[in-house]
């Protein structure tokens, strides 16, 4: 490795070295990269208390930065947690390789038989700020779809992150595979960001995962393409038609199950009916969990809201906090979102079929959820075994990433002396 103070230097070899691990990794066995997966969970699980003790300098050095509660949480790495990065590894191991899938299968009038399988996209590249447990989804997702990864954890995550990467490099060890197919920048230097942003040369796709100055400045910066990961301003629209105890379950989990995920509820519309019934039982349910509900006029006669001010529209609070307006109906929801959200994920509660249909129809948001929390928003729960974030743009990949996302496709043209009139 070259002197880590020539950030350029080490990048370049991490590009290296990535380009190289891909082009092998582009026709590794499916069972291979099963059993290197398989190897990675068993070395998580084995050395978990190194990765609670690596976890703990990481808690210690987000204290002394001040990170908020959520943002610990986000951060805190425990058995149980460390169980769910097992089970994550263990459920990508599992999965079908798609690489080399035939999604397509036809033959042309020419006698030309014509097939389209799935390809590796290359080399990725993953930034993304506090949660540990992302190097291990990302490593397993890439490596299961053919890619080589470069990571480039926050810097509140460094020990956490590193500990998690080492089991990773031993299951690729275990296997045969190249070690520099899954690679972790080992600087908390942002010279390293920046970098990894121009790197055109080697890798493919940047997908950065985190809050939306870090996806904002991927997006101004990067010459090399990007799966956008959004803030996630989640709304839930209580229809005048929603169940009370849906109502009260749905929206209790959305918010506080755990605050600082990109799934977590950030604001509520309450259909006017509501608002003497099911809404202000909503409302003072949160309170009473500790949530502040930044409430607008039409619901301020509740007692423990704060005001809502205009900047509490569309604000991703990734804390015990939550937006809460009164609409006329869903068309109207359905413009507040459409000016305050960010096509991430938002959640109708009703029993009005039609007004289900209409709100699913009429937003373009990647993930549309009907009486169900929004937490769901994730792409273990939606069987990918994990994800590599929640793309909320159009082009290639929309909504969960998984390793199924992260391929391409070629053409496979087979002939028989075939020539073109």
């Amino acid at each position: 490795m070259k002197d880590i103070a020539d950030i350029p230097a080490l990048m370049t070899e991490l590009g290296t070295n990535a380009k190289a691990a891909a082009a092998e990794l582009a026709f590794a066995p499916a069972e291979t990269k099963r059993k290197a997966l398989e190897a990675a969970a068993d070395a998580v699980w084995a050395k978990r208390a190194d990765i609670i003790a690596a976890n703990a300098q990481d808690l210690e050095f987000g204290r002394n930065k001040g990170l908020s509660d959520a943002m610990m949480d986000r951060l805190m790495l425990d058995e149980d947690r460390i169980k769910g990065i097992v089970s994550g590894l263990r459920a990508v191991a599992a999965q079908d390789d798609p690489v080399g899938e035939v999604d397509a299968d036809w033959e042309m009038p020419s006698g030309l038989n014509i097939r389209r399988v799935r390809t590796p996209l290359g080399v990725v590249g993953v930034i993304y700020e506090s949660r540990p447990n992302v190097t291990a989804d990302a490593g397993a997702l890439c490596l299961k779809s053919g890619n080589a990864v470069i990571l480039r954890g926050g810097s509140e995550s460094f020990h956490s992150s590193s500990a998690i990467h080492a089991c990773l490099v031993d299951g690729l060890k275990s296997a045969g595979l190249p070690e520099t197919s899954i690679q972790l920048v080992p600087t908390r230097d942002r010279a390293a960001v920046q970098a990894l942003l121009t790197m055109t040369d080697s890798v493919d796709v940047i997908v950065p995962r985190g809050g939306k100055g870090l996806v904002g400045l991927v997006q101004r910066e990067a010459r090399v393409p990007v799966f956008a990961h959004l803030e996630g301003i989640v709304h839930i629209y209580l229809d005048a038609a929603a169940d009370p105890q849906k109502a009260l379950d749905v929206v209790l989990n959305a918010k506080t199950r755990r605050t600082g995920i990109c799934g977590a509820a950030e604001c509520l519309l309450i259909h006017e009916s509501l608002v003497n019934g099911i809404g202000s039982d909503v409302l003072r349910m949160l309170i009473n969990a500790g949530v502040r509900v930044h409430a607008d006029s039409g619901l301020q006669t509740i007692e423990g809201t704060i005001p809502a001010t205009a900047d509490d529209w569309g604000k991703e609070y990734l804390d015990m906090d939550i937006a809460a307006k009164v609409v006329s109906d869903v068309d109207v929801a359905i413009d507040h979102i459409r000016q305050y959200g960010s096509n991430h994920t938002d959640c109708i509660i009703t029993e009005n079929d039609t007004v289900a249909e209409r709100f699913f129809e009429r937003l373009d948001s990647a993930i549309l959820i009907r009486n169900a929390s929004t937490q769901f928003a994730d792409g273990g729960e939606f069987g990918m075994g994990a994800e590599i974030g929640i793309a909320t743009g159009k082009m290639h990949a929309r909504g969960p990433v998984g390793a199924a996302q992260l391929t391409s496709f070629k053409y496979l043209v087979e002939g028989d002396g075939t020539t073109r009139a």
